[in-house]
């Protein structure tokens, strides 16, 4: 399960390195989408990595809250951090791809600078804490495996 989570790391990785060169190109809708991309695929690297079957969904979050003690405690601190972006991007990932379709306006009248660069900043902080989880579970199962 943890290369399978490793693989969706490096997923989540890319996701991240794109939103962020999309902001000095301004194209902020992009930035937010890719950032919830990123957030998701980050949650359900660290699910698969402790063996977790999660649905098929862009929200995982409440999964993660549900399995908690599954993880160490300084990743346990985080998880209210990583419930709320999960929330906040995902209600933000129809907008950045479609806009405000009701009332006929596009992602980059409904996504501004100030909506990316939370985004990206939410996506960054989850990957590291996702990664650092990941490198720890990897190191845990080398040393054991010695």
């Amino acid at each position: 399960m943890l290369k399978v989570g490793q693989s969706y790391l490096r997923q989540a990785k890319a996701r991240l390195d794109d939103s962020k060169e999309a902001l000095p190109e301004r194209n902020y809708p992009y930035a937010v989408r890719l950032s919830q991309e990123c957030v998701e695929l980050s949650l359900k690297a660290v699910l698969k990595a402790v063996g977790i079957e999660y649905p098929k969904i862009h929200d995982v979050s409440d999964v993660l809250v549900e399995v908690k003690e599954r993880f160490p405690s300084w990743f346990r601190s985080e998880i209210n951090f990583l419930r709320e972006s999960s929330k906040i991007l995902v209600k933000k990932r129809e907008p950045s791809l479609y806009g405000g379709e009701e009332a006929f306006l596009s992602p980059d009248e409904v996504i501004d600078k100030n909506d990316a660069e939370d985004a990206t900043t939410r996506a960054n902080k989850t990957y590291n804490l996702c990664e650092k989880l990941l490198t720890e579970l990897e190191n845990t199962i080398s040393s054991r495996s010695i």
